[in-house]
This record gives structure tokens, sequence and C-alpha cells, in this order.
């Protein structure tokens, strides 16, 4: 068995984020607020981990519990998901609804064309697994 890289996360008081290793390699980031704090945090931990990218991987980032993503929440991800190290990324993101997986894709459309990250949106934590689970070479 292949032994799972380092987390390197510890929970913080008054931090809406919880970062768990799973079992194919990747993460799953389980947000419960998208306050300043919270967001930088998240993109601290975000940036730290793609100075360590040297294969590719599958993230899950669960923002359900979130009704509302405010943009600056949104332009902290592109510009995370923009580091070339990203390119080796296939994240799902899955969110409480339609209206917020819309909001984020109005968004995230005005994004820079060099996003690197594979990145699927969902509102279905199952659809999001089984997009994960697809073979890495099949990005995105």
């Amino acid at each position: 068995m292949t032994q799972l890289k380092p987390l390197h996360w510890t929970p913080s008081p008054g931090i809406g984020l919880n970062v768990t290793r799973r079992q194919d390699g990747g993460m799953t980031l389980t947000f419960t607020d998208l306050s300043d704090a919270t967001i930088q945090a998240w993109r601290e931990f975000a940036l730290e981990h793609l100075l360590g990218s040297d294969r590719r991987t599958r993230n899950l980032y669960d923002l359900r519990a979130v009704a509302e993503i405010p943009e600056k929440a949104i332009q902290a991800a592109i510009e995370v998901n923009s580091d070339p190290a990203a390119r080796n990324i296939r994240l799902a993101v899955v969110v409480v609804n339609q209206q917020v997986a819309d909001a984020i894709r109005t968004v995230a459309a005005l994004a820079p064309a060099e996003t690197t990250a594979a990145i699927k949106i969902f509102t279905d934590i199952n659809e999001a697994e089984a997009w994960l689970s697809r073979p890495l070479d099949q990005i995105p």
C-alpha cells in the first residue's frame, strides 16, 4: 500500500474549515463558514500544499453547510487554482443548491483562461465522488 502524504493541518478555533486526507491521497476540505478568517486560513493552507504538489490528486471541497458563497471567496479560489502547480488537481466542489452553483459559475467565468485545475461543481456529493473516482488520466 502506498503511504499517504502528511496532511499538515491543525484545526483552529474560529476557522470554519476542516481538512482530512482521502483514501486516494487527495484531501476533503469541509467548510462551515466563509468568514474572512476562514478564507485566509484556506488560502494559506492551499498555497502551502501546492508548493509540494508532485503528482495528480483528487480534492473535494464540501461547501454544503454554506448558504452563500461571497465573491471574495470565489476570487481567492480562482487565484489559488490558477497557480501552475494546480494543473495536477481534479477538484470537485459540492454546494448546497443549484443557485449557489450558478453564482459560482457566473463569477468563475470571469477568471483568466489560465486557470489550471480541473474543477467541476456539484450539488450531489455522490456525483462528485463518482467524478473524482474516474482515472486521473481522464482529467478533466
